[in-house]
């Protein structure tokens, strides 16, 4: 007799201090509850969102397993054990939908390999929140991940970046550490040309969203204030 596989279901969270019910649909707690092992980021918010989720089984008792940057290989293909032994494995964001700018998506590309079924669920992304509420292009955009921490480094990038959006009418999107905000901020007002578009989304679900898209030479007159808030940028060049 063959065993059927469990699948991966990949569970979306909350962006910050957001009532959960305002971003996650209630569907998603049955498969939350389908699961007794979970890949997470961190141990101490994944049991607190759990824990507001709804989830039924007893938290002391499930099996978490920890997938960040020191995961090494080895690590994330036992992490998918148990959907060999027929039970479904939950994976959890940090912030937002797994496999979106976070370490998930190795685990699901491994799980593809294996055969074993993906179940995305519903949930709130910053990048396509962002997208939505700049005005850019949403039929040709990409996303670039972070840019680089030394400055002259991190200037060449924007200066390349505003090249492409202009060449291929494309929207680019990054976004920061939110304690190197500011550095970016002010390098997008001084290095991109004045009449290119600058989109800012600031705490993107939470009470304290800021939202506003301008051109580089109306933004350098703005005193945002980014400093440790989670924010998209995006720039297009028409």
């Amino acid at each position: 007799m063959i065993l059927k596989k469990g699948k991966l279901i990949l569970i979306p969270c909350t962006l910050g201090l957001t009532e959960l019910s305002a971003v996650i649909p209630n569907n998603n707690i049955k498969y939350i509850n389908s699961c007794q092992t979970f890949i997470v980021e961190n141990l101490r918010s994944a049991r607190r969102f759990l824990k507001n989720a709804g989830f039924l089984g007893d938290l002391n008792n499930i099996n978490f397993h920890l997938l960040n940057k020191h995961t090494i290989s080895s690590e994330r293909s036992m992490m998918l054990e148990t959907c060999l032994k027929g039970q479904n494995v939950g994976l959890l964001s940090e912030a937002g939908c797994p496999g979106i700018a976070d370490p998930g998506a190795d685990i699901v590309k491994l799980a593809h390999s294996k055969q074993i079924i993906v179940k995305p669920l519903v949930g709130p992304s910053s990048i396509l929140l962002a997208l939505m509420a700049s005005g850019m292009n949403g039929q040709n955009f990409s996303f670039n991940g972070y840019l680089p921490k030394e400055k002259s480094d991190r200037i060449k990038r924007i200066q390349f970046l505003e090249h492409l959006s202009f060449k291929n009418n494309q929207t680019q999107i990054f976004i920061e550490t939110p304690f190197r905000n500011h550095h970016l901020l002010n390098d997008l007002c001084k290095h991109c040309h004045p009449n290119t578009f600058i989109a800012i989304a600031t705490d993107l679900t939470t009470e304290s969203e800021q939202i506003m898209c301008l051109q580089a030479k109306d933004l350098v007159k703005k005193n945002l204030q980014l400093k440790k808030r989670p924010t998209v940028f995006l720039i297009h060049k028409y």
